[in-house]
């Protein structure tokens, strides 16, 4: 059975780690196009505030303090929708952390924490979702955030490369029993490319080096944009970025020479000028820094290949009259 997916005004959206970067984008926008949004994090004094902010101008919106790692968190964060809305149409596992260090230099704690967070997240809110999405008439969408980090490696940042493989693993292979079942249920991965978010400022940070993303960066709202559009419309994965595509691309077409040339970016990732002391960050608890969509870093607000796949058919007409203009153009010539 396919699900029938509403627009955003007729639907009640749950988001995991609702209070910065694309989640907090992601509410404000699915807010903003009239949904009901029920918002989702470990720290309480900032879902309070992005409440009241989306009440103020009229949207509509409640918070459920939820650490993600923890199932009885989760299956309280879905009750609590339930509850409050009646249900849920779109469930966003969105919530994530990262630690950066050599993987040898990590510790076993820190490896299995980004994993309880990035990885156990996710399985926790897709179980939830789809106990409730394949019964409700017309089913709904359940979108898993991803990284195009799922289809490439990296130094500096292994631990949370390896959770973005092993979520597209878990995605994909749901996807497949969903299907096998005939639940009501679009399964989306979203894989953003490098995005400008506090990421690095919330990260736990061991390397005595500045914690940094590689350019270029898309903002925040590119990547909301596109998990708005999985929403509507049933989409196996979207990768959010042209830059992104491309290299992944890369790393698959020639892997041996891409990991090469990945190791310059060591120094990008933690920068060698930079010195700075042992960060804790957000990887076992809050920071009481969250609010802010952007981190230090600020992305391109606009991303060509990201459009064209939201909007196929005007991308098709945009090429060929790029097509014909340029054989009109030969002919004169």
């Amino acid at each position: 059975m396919s699900p029938r997916l509403k627009p955003l005004a007729e639907q009640t959206i749950v988001i995991t780690g609702a209070t910065s970067g694309h989640g907090l984008s992601t509410a404000r926008m699915a807010a903003a196009a009239g949904a009901n949004v029920m918002l989702a994090a470990r720290d309480e004094d900032a879902l309070r505030s992005v409440v009241a902010d989306i009440l103020s101008i009229g949207g509509a919106a409640a918070c459920t303090v939820t650490d993600v790692a923890v199932p009885a968190d989760v299956e309280r964060l879905a009750a609590a929708t339930i509850a409050r809305f009646g249900g849920f149409d779109t469930w966003i596992n969105n919530a994530g952390s990262g630690a950066y260090g050599e993987l040898t230099a990590l510790s076993l704690a820190d490896h299995r924490q980004v994993f309880e967070t990035n990885y156990w997240g996710v399985v926790h809110g897709s179980l939830a979702a789809i106990g409730h999405l394949k019964d409700r008439p017309g089913g709904g969408a359940l979108i898993n955030v991803g990284s195009i980090n799922s289809d490439m490696p990296s130094p500096i940042l292994g631990a949370y490369n390896a959770t973005k493989h092993a979520v597209k693993g878990f995605t994909d292979s749901l996807r497949i029993e969903v299907l096998a079942k005939g639940q009501p249920v679009a399964v989306t991965l979203i894989k953003p490319a490098a995005i400008g978010t506090p990421f690095p400022q919330h990260g736990r940070n061991i390397t005595g080096r500045h914690a940094a993303l590689p350019p270029p960066l898309y903002a925040p709202d590119v990547v909301a944009r596109a998990i708005l559009y999985a929403a509507q419309h049933n989409r196996r994965s979207m990768t959010v970025g042209g830059i992104g595509k491309l290299q992944v691309l890369a790393a698959q077409t020639f892997p041996n020479l891409f990991d090469r040339l990945a190791i310059p970016m060591t120094s990008v990732l933690a920068r060698s000028g930079q010195p700075e002391p042992f960060e804790p960050g957000n990887l076992y608890a809050p920071q009481g820094r969250d609010g802010a969509t952007e981190g230090q870093q600020r992305g391109r607000r606009l991303s060509t290949f990201s459009a064209a796949q939201r909007h196929p058919a005007a991308a098709l007409a945009l090429l060929g009259g790029m097509v014909a203009g340029g054989a009109w153009l030969s002919r004169r010539r």
